[in-house]
């Protein structure tokens, strides 16, 4: 089963940490919060994955670059930059060919 990951919004309310990487890669012990929540749902067995981006998705897309974790299959889509989240979802669509998945935001 796929897992959406939503991590393309601007993260205003905390733009003191946001104005340099998106929400999502604000660190927690030295990794991203989007690591984290993909770690959990890596201990569960699913480990196929598809990243909504939008806001410095450049950051993300490098990240990801880098083979983080080679038993997971991580997709780093661009849904666009001011793309509000049932947008993201639609553009997705292609992704997911009807098949059940699960969603989370990006920085939950």
């Amino acid at each position: 089963m796929k897992c959406v990951i939503l991590a393309g919004g601007r993260g205003t309310r905390i733009s003191e940490l946001t104005k340099e990487i998106p929400k999502p890669m604000i660190k927690i012990c030295g990794k991203p919060i989007l690591f984290h929540i993909m770690k959990h749902y890596s201990n569960y067995g699913f480990k196929d994955f598809i990243i909504a981006t939008g806001y410095k998705k450049n950051i993300i897309t490098n990240f990801f670059k880098k083979k983080i974790t080679p038993s997971w299959k991580v997709n780093v889509v661009d849904t666009g930059k001011n793309t509000m989240t049932g947008g993201r979802l639609k553009r997705l669509e292609k992704y997911l060919k009807n098949e059940t998945f699960m969603l989370t935001y990006g920085d939950g």
